[in-house]
């Protein structure tokens, strides 16, 4: 950070800025001396809003309050949040720049900055709650450009709250009946999710208890996982049921569901993300853009849910 607001011990402000152009820092105020000082406004065209311009009088090099910005010269910068707000509502890319009237690289580029500081806002929202103390853990399945090239995502959501604490993207190789038609069109499809099972694990060591209560599936290849990197913890499995017709296939027919807050989420996710949505035209071109589509949608899920968490302040 470049610029930081400090409270004086009069209760006035001071301003602490650090030149960008020649890293020094120096403190603005009144005094004629200061080696940072002010230097006109302009008015940005993007939002039509005054920017204070500074002049740095060791580097005899200009700046202004928008260099210390993320959105640091982009154009169009009052597109993020309407971007972010369409992605995250079903809407695919191209629909969103037809709706906004813009160029569908914008929309791409709005998603690579949004989904980038999403994740980073993601992990500081998970940060300040409670460790959780029992927790749902399965893969929701989708794919990239065909069903021969079919993609796990592993989910890890706090039992109750349904608060998404981590996820991670992995490729896998297709199975079924599309196993022999995948490796005769694309080759041999490296599996992922073991590498990325244990990195999401791994990340999960800071936000679930030592001793939580694990719930999954009867997937043997889960168990090995949790016991390596929570050997103090639970684990509880549970037989699969049949699929109910709405919840996007998600949530289950009849009867209790004991691994409810995952199956909700994940139909949750389905119906948020246009490219999860089942039967849909809308595929994932790059695993990586769907990480960043489900980081925007994560973050969003979980400060929806923000008054049925307990408060960061609590425990």
């Amino acid at each position: 950070m470049y610029l930081k607001w400090r409270k004086g011990c009069h209760g006035k402000g001071m301003i602490y800025i650090k030149c960008p152009k020649c890293l020094k820092k120096f403190s603005r105020s009144l005094k004629s001396n200061s080696q940072i000082v002010k230097c006109g406004f302009f008015k940005r065209n993007s939002d039509r809003k005054i920017v204070q311009r500074y002049y740095c009088t060791a580097c005899k090099k200009h700046f202004s309050s928008a260099t210390f910005s993320d959105c640091f010269n982009q154009k169009k910068r009052h597109y993020n949040c309407k971007v972010a707000q369409l992605l995250v509502s079903a809407v695919s890319l191209r629909e969103c720049s037809r709706v906004l009237k813009i160029n569908r690289k914008s929309v791409v580029r709005k998603l690579i900055f949004m989904g980038k500081k999403a994740k980073i806002d993601l992990d500081k929202f998970n940060n300040k709650l409670p460790i959780a103390k029992e927790v749902l853990f399965d893969d929701l399945e989708t794919f990239e450009h065909t069903k021969c090239k079919p993609v796990s995502i592993g989910l890890m959501v706090e039992e109750g709250t349904r608060r998404v604490l981590g996820y991670n993207i992995a490729r896998m190789p297709a199975k079924g009946l599309l196993a022999k038609i995948s490796v005769k069109k694309y080759g041999k499809r490296i599996d992922e999710r073991p590498k990325k099972r244990a990195e999401l694990f791994n990340e999960m060591k800071n936000l679930v208890h030592d001793r939580a209560i694990v719930k999954s599936d009867e997937c043997p290849y889960y168990f090995k996982f949790i016991k390596r990197h929570f050997p103090n913890a639970s684990h509880i499995t549970f037989k699969g049921r049949a699929s109910a017709i709405v919840g996007q296939g998600e949530l289950k027919k009849v009867g209790f569901d004991p691994l409810f807050s995952l199956n909700h989420t994940c139909a949750t996710l389905r119906a948020r993300v246009s490219r999860l949505i089942r039967r849909t035209w809308n595929t994932t071109k790059k695993p990586e853009r769907l990480d960043l589509h489900l980081a925007i949608v994560c973050l969003f899920h979980n400060r929806n849910l923000k008054s049925y968490l307990p408060s960061p302040a609590a425990g």
